[in-house]
């Protein structure tokens, strides 16, 4: 019985609710504002809050939500041996009903509502007039419509990573006699794989404090390189 699929689905809500808790953060907070209410503690308490609600949900098959009985009724005469085939020790209404349809589904929906504000306060503050000497709000808003879009680019890229996925889990589930076909499942898979190596590529190209950071962490130790400049980096700028 492998503890490596509960392990994945730990990490796997693990990223989407890192993404959740960072949605709010593009929600358009200035200066000092932003430093009085996103403080260390604050941030702190939502990374722990992250990594223990994907604890409590990756490993709940583990504390009797699984098929691991029937696997061993079906096999009678090994039942100390179990096929580690995820549709063979997962249960579909684990990954349907509580899974997708109460950690993943919502989140998304919430992450989507909150950009689609994000957009719609930030557009009208760039289209607001402004005086020749307000260069600033058209600069700050400027930026954090790149900012909001990085971020909406990263949910995007997860939806469409893991909802095909999903879909075959409902349709397994809700459809017995439906077969998914074998190289669809596997595409699928290999999707939600891929999607984790796609956020740093997304947040490199697009914000330049996380590229600028990333070669310094690679400088730092493939090169043994140390960037005295390191803590001169104060603002988010977006690469353009």
């Amino acid at each position: 019985f492998s503890v490596l699929l509960f392990i994945q689905a730990i990490f796997t809500s693990k990223q989407l609710f890192n993404t959740c808790a960072t949605s709010p953060d593009s929600n358009g907070i200035e200066g000092q504002s932003y430093k009085s209410v996103v403080t260390p503690k604050r941030a702190g308490v939502a990374i722990g809050c992250c990594w223990l609600i994907s604890f409590l949900v990756g490993l709940t098959p583990m504390f009797g939500w699984n098929k691991l009985k029937e696997q061993q009724e079906s096999n009678s005469s090994q039942p100390d041996t179990v096929v580690c085939q995820f549709e063979n020790v997962i249960s579909m209404e684990y990954m349907v009903y509580f899974n997708f349809f109460v950690w993943v589904l919502p989140p998304l929906v919430f992450m989507l509502i909150i950009y689609l504000e994000v957009f719609k306060i930030i557009r009208k503050q760039l289209n607001k007039k402004v005086g020749s000497n307000s260069a600033y709000p058209e600069k700050y808003y400027g930026k954090e419509l790149q900012i909001a879009k990085s971020l909406a680019l990263v949910l995007f890229l997860f939806a469409l990573s893991w909802l095909p996925l999903h879909t075959c889990n409902c349709i397994h589930l809700f459809c017995s006699t439906c077969e998914t076909p074998s190289a669809l499942t596997s595409i699928a898979v290999f999707m939600t794989h891929g999607n984790s190596a796609m956020n740093p590529i997304v947040y490199a190209f697009r914000i330049k404090k996380f590229r600028t950071t990333f070669l310094q962490i690679w400088n730092q130790y493939f090169y043994c390189k140390v960037d005295k400049n390191a803590n001169n980096i104060v603002n988010t700028d977006i690469a353009i």
